[in-house]
């Protein structure tokens, strides 16, 4: 058996179906192409963000704190590296006088030569010298906080009870992604005028950080492993830049890792038009493997001939959807650039390019063997009988080692791109169980309306039914095919509703869309009257009280040094998978104290907070409970500006944080805190921007220490960030939604050559036009209609999972874009169909036979 002679036979058969080829190649296309696209997108990102590392971090080293440490650690931390910069950062409410323009922005006051690496992109460039000069009262300014308050650089921005001078409008910080900016929008000013702007009292929640250049050729990290317990015992964090690589490259890789499962589905899609478009053609080719086989080829051989076929089509396919990804993936960074820290530099991906060719190679081969097995068992007897199951539809061993072969492929694909065994294994389960269901669902039709066959019913019914089940009907590949394409471009619709649903945080009339922070003691009777005067509600006031966790059960954290021989065994290790972890000793835990549950709360377990004989028993949040791995009765010694506050877990609450409520991890029972150094939140609603105006310009003129959160601005920022989400999602979504349709279409047009040959038949016996139309209508339409509704309703039970298990919310699913799915798929397979009939409606009988049959 010479290969030369294979590949001519192959050619030389496929002359005449050369365009049903073309179909089966189409199939894969879309999904070589969003995977390649993917997946060179990956490695150029990969790539940039190994270059751009330290502009990432715009620094060799950073320290940084919300406390401060030892005195020992701030004179380390003055006098390393060879230069540094000094940052103090905070949120609090700014405002443009030229306008009266009012916004939540962070505040950073900067001393020294910060980025050391990276360009900090300000127009005009000459304003970063300035700003570093600190001559007067200057400041740097994100654009999109000028955008939303009108502003431009000229203009003065008033912190507190000092204005600055807008010097320069501030288009990019290194290592900060463009959507960070319009979330939220910083406000740079020279460190030293800081302390007269009031905005800096006791009890604001200030972060400090230090910003480090060491020599070149310098070992940042293994200076650090030398001084890091001393820094992990103080609460101080370091960030250097080959740890800011590995975070960053994580978290892209997170993404590309879930952007290649949606071009794994398009692909799966594409391997579904594989197999039933082969399995009709191998139909179609029955005849001409009978009459091979009668000239002496073998089954092999045969076998042989239409593998090459098709391995050749797929090879050609994959190269096609390998070019189309290369071009696609020039776009990409654009799709993403908002979200991105650095600037992806896009290069053709070798790997990326030829796995795509190679994943797409073995897809066609791999799904077009199922089908093609069958041709080894065709009898050159089928050149003089008609007869198909008598050869083809016994059991083929052959048949399963192909089935594990593509289960071990979905698995090992999936596995490669999560690297995560069971969601790999969990991911092919869910497609094998949509397989199944629309398997059964498709031999239960068939079963069905053969046993309950209508025989009262009008001649084009029983035409139109009967084809659902004699031999050659293509109702359980259709059923397959379109119910894969309807299930997919459902669960886009709902999952898209189901996250949107995730983020309306202010729906009800009666829910608080401003928050007022850091209002101490003293100024709470006056910002009470301020809301008054507006004659707004107060429908929240709660006291936070700021503290540290010392010891739980006695047990105290050491991670700062390694263990002694006489050290007690009862002592926390570094080791987080210890009980009690270490870093529930390094944060900080903002508390409020009350003996009543809220709406957003529900008990779990135990009482809520209360005293009992002298014991404080207090409420934690049940899964933060959890991570802490304490239970009900276990002793938490927390320390209050270093007064020691024994207390008893007592209970456990369920939280909905999605509610526009102040929400806390631990709640103390009243009668403990009240005298502790603590800051007041207040909530309440404003009924138009107008109002929000108003009170926030008095606030800042009266109260400029305290901040406030417009919700309402908040949530039109998150309706933007939304909008380009959705974008993003939508335009990878493109390619499975495509491919979908694209099987669905090759599926319904191959599928004619199975259905000329009656239709010419009909027409023989004197059926109408009319009547074979409505023949060829009600069998597609009832195929598209059952295939959109199994597809449909296994959508909705996916998405039911999604939103119980995943993200925990009510669902309920919009029934209107169901429906349009549902009509569209169907309308669609008959249109199809019916076009695939027009030859039999126009031409004479014969002249079909003759040129297609």
């Amino acid at each position: 058996m010479k290969f030369s002679w294979l590949f001519r036979m192959a050619w030389r058969d496929s002359r005449r179906s050369r365009q049903r080829l073309l179909l089966f190649m189409s199939a894969i296309v879309l999904g070589i192409a969003a995977l390649v696209a993917i997946n060179s997108f990956g490695d150029n990102l990969a790539l940039s963000i190994d270059d751009q590392a330290r502009e990432l971090l715009g620094a060799d080293l950073t320290l940084s704190w919300n406390r401060p440490p030892t005195r020992k650690t701030q004179q380390l931390a003055k006098t390393m590296g060879r230069d540094r910069a000094y940052e103090v950062s905070f949120a609090s409410l700014v405002s443009i006088p030229k306008t009266g323009g009012v916004r939540l922005a962070q505040v950073k006051g900067l001393t020294g030569n910060f980025p050391y690496y990276g360009t900090w992109e300000v127009q005009p460039a000459s304003a970063v010298q300035t700003f570093r000069q600190a001559s007067g009262r200057v400041a740097l300014v994100d654009d999109a906080l000028l955008v939303q308050l009108g502003a431009q650089p000229g203009d003065s921005v008033r912190l507190g009870n000092l204005s600055f001078l807008i010097a320069g409008r501030v288009t990019k910080t290194p290592g900060q992604a463009a959507i960070a900016a319009t979330v939220a929008p910083t406000v740079f000013v020279p460190n030293q005028f800081l302390a007269n702007t009031g905005l800096l009292q006791r009890g604001s929640r200030v972060n400090y950080k230090y910003y480090y250049q060491f020599a070149p050729g310098t070992d940042v990290d293994k200076y650090v492993r030398t001084i890091s317990g001393r820094l992990d015992k103080d609460g101080v964090n370091y960030d250097t830049v080959s740890e800011r690589k590995k975070q960053t490259g994580r978290s892209f890789a997170d993404l590309t890792k879930y952007l290649s499962l949606v071009a794994f589905v398009a692909l799966l899609l594409g391997c579904v038009g594989v197999a039933s478009a082969v399995q009709l053609y191998v139909k179609e080719k029955i005849a001409s493997v009978a009459i091979l086989r009668t000239l002496g080829a073998s089954g092999r051989q045969a076998l042989l001939i239409y593998l090459l076929q098709t391995a050749l089509m797929g090879l050609i396919g994959a190269t096609v959807g390998a070019l189309v990804g290369s071009a696609v993936q020039l776009v990409l960074p654009r799709v993403f650039g908002d979200f991105l820290p650095v600037t992806v530099q896009t290069t053709l991906s070798g790997p990326a390019i030829l796995g795509g060719i190679g994943t797409g190679l073995l897809i066609s081969v791999l799904f077009a063997l199922l089908p093609l097995l069958a041709i080894r068992n065709v009898s050159p007897l089928r050149a003089l009988r008609n007869s198909y199951e008598d050869d083809l539809s016994g059991r083929d061993p052959l048949r399963w080692a192909v089935y594990l072969l593509i289960i071990g492929f979905i698995v090992g694909f999936a596995y490669l791109q999560t690297r995560n065994l069971m969601l790999a294994v969990g991911f092919t389960g869910g497609l094998a169980v949509a397989f199944g269901i629309l398997t059964l669902l498709g031999l239960g039709l068939i079963a069905l309306v053969r046993r309950f066959f209508p025989s009262s019913w009008s001649y084009v019914w029983r035409q139109s039914l009967a084809n659902l089940y004699r031999p050659n009907n293509q109702t359980l590949i259709l059923v397959t095919a379109i119910g894969l394409g309807a299930f997919l471009i459902a669960t886009l619709y709902l999952t898209q509703g189901l996250l949107l649903g995730r983020v309306q945080l202010s729906g009800s009339g009666k829910q608080p869309n401003m928050v007022l922070f850091d209002i101490q003691n003293e100024q709470i009777a006056g910002v009470r009257a301020l809301v008054k005067q507006q004659k707004l509600p107060i429908l929240q006031e709660v006291p936070i009280v700021t503290m540290r966790l010392n010891d739980i059960n006695g047990k105290t954290s050491s991670e700062s040094k390694p263990p002694r021989p006489d050290q007690p065994a009862d002592t926390v290790r570094a080791d987080s998978t210890r009980r009690p972890p270490s870093w529930a000793f390094t944060r900080e835990y903002r508390v409020t104290y009350r003996d009543t549950l809220i709406s957003s709360e529900k008990i779990a377990a135990g009482k809520g907070p209360y005293q009992e004989n002298g014991a404080i028993y207090i409420s934690m949040e049940k899964d933060y409970m959890e991570r802490m791995h304490v239970k009900l009765g276990d002793t938490l010694n927390f320390n209050v500006q270093g007064a020691p506050i024994p207390t008893i877990v007592g209970g456990t609450r369920e939280v909905d944080w999605s509610r526009v409520q102040t929400n806390f991890l631990i709640v103390f029972p009243s009668g403990v805190l009240e005298q502790a150094p603590q800051f007041r939140v207040l909530m309440t609603r404003v009924p138009d921007n107008q109002t929000s105006a108003v009170l926030q310009r008095g606030l800042v003129s009266q109260f400029p220490n305290v901040s406030a959160i417009d919700l309402g601005l908040i949530l039109k920022t998150v309706d933007e960030i939304l909008d380009q989400i959705s974008f993003v999602i939508r335009f990878m979504a493109l390619f499975s939604i495509l491919t979908g349709l694209l099987v669905l279409a090759s599926s319904v047009v191959i599928s004619k050559y199975q259905r000329l040959r009656e239709s010419v038949l009909l027409r023989t016996l004197g059926a109408s036009r009319n009547q074979i139309l409505r023949i060829t209508a009600l069998e597609y339409g009832l195929l598209g209609l059952l295939a959109a509704l199994s597809g449909i309703l296994l959508s909705v039970a996916g998405t039911w999972a999604l939103a119980r298990f995943v993200f925990e919310v009510a669902y309920q699913p919009d029934v209107v874009p169901l429906f349009v799915i549902a009509s569209v798929v169907t309308v669609l397979t008959v249109v199809i169909g019916v076009f695939n009939s027009r030859e039999v409606l126009v031409r004479p009988p014969l002249d079909v036979l003759r040129g297609d049959v």
